[in-house]
């Protein structure tokens, strides 16, 4: 697959009927359009998950977890893990989010267990970097996206270390209309492959996939990911309205 357009439908979908009207317009946007070099990914609400798997017909998609807990199972209430996604069907699981590490005090230790157990349950860590806005003003932007992508990173082997894919995903443009420059993004993604390359080495860098997030558009998906180079892109609100969905899936499919 070409590119990566990843959905992350958060805190959505509150009812059955709601589910099935998604999927069913999902599915119906999907007919007659050319997203054959895309590999589409949705991530409902884990409430959700086996009904996204159940709805899978000839490759639509694949399905992926908003979150997961570091350890397979045990007395954690509330908490679902990495081989519960994967032995319903699911094949991603998002880690280290900026709503994750803003609202529950996600660190990158704490990134760094969970990255390590969705890639021994065998599903694809999809893992969030990013500054913030003062971050950004006061010229860490650097500074912050090394520290993540080394601590949370930092126990992973080298052998696996090619299925994570990167997402970056300023903080400050994640709900807004504030986006960076392409420029700005290319400026990321070089730094992103040179940490790999120096980290793990270049072979490995070079099969690093590297995603843009923040409030990313029908109107701006060219702009965002096919301009500076990226490997696809992860869709915040837009994801909510399959028709805006696919085509941001179908417009970077037409520019690859």
């Amino acid at each position: 697959m070409g590119k990566l357009i990843v959905g992350n439908l958060k805190m959505n979908l509150l009812t059955v009927a709601e589910r099935d009207r998604y999927l069913e317009s999902f599915k119906k946007e999907l007919q007659g359009k050319n997203v054959s070099e895309c590999e589409i990914v949705l991530c409902p609400p884990s409430i959700h998950l086996e009904s996204f798997v159940g709805k899978i017909e000839k490759n639509d998609f694949s399905v992926g977890a908003q979150n997961i807990f570091w350890e397979d199972r045990g007395s954690f209430t509330g908490e679902i893990s990495a081989p519960m996604v994967k032995n319903i069907g699911g094949e991603y699981a998002i880690v280290g989010h900026s709503e994750r590490r803003k609202n529950f005090n996600e660190t990158n230790e704490v990134v760094k267990m969970k990255i390590n157990s969705i890639l021994n349950a065998g599903l694809a860590p999809i893992c969030c970097v990013g500054e913030t806005l003062e971050d950004r003003q006061n010229g860490k932007t650097t500074d912050v996206i090394i520290k993540q992508i080394h601590e949370g990173l930092a126990d992973v082997p080298v052998s696996k270390i090619a299925t994570v894919v990167i997402a970056y995903e300023p903080v400050w443009a994640v709900g807004s209309d504030s986006v960076p420059t392409s420029d700005e993004i290319m400026e990321v993604r070089i730094l992103i492959k040179k940490i790999f390359a120096d980290t793990f080495g270049q072979p490995v860098a070079e099969k690093i996939k590297i995603l843009y997030g923040g409030s990313v558009k029908a109107a701006t998906a060219k702009q965002l990911c096919i301009d500076p180079g990226m490997d696809g892109v992860l869709v915040g609100r837009e994801s909510l309205i399959p028709m805006e969905f696919v085509k941001i899936a179908e417009i970077i499919n037409q520019n690859i």
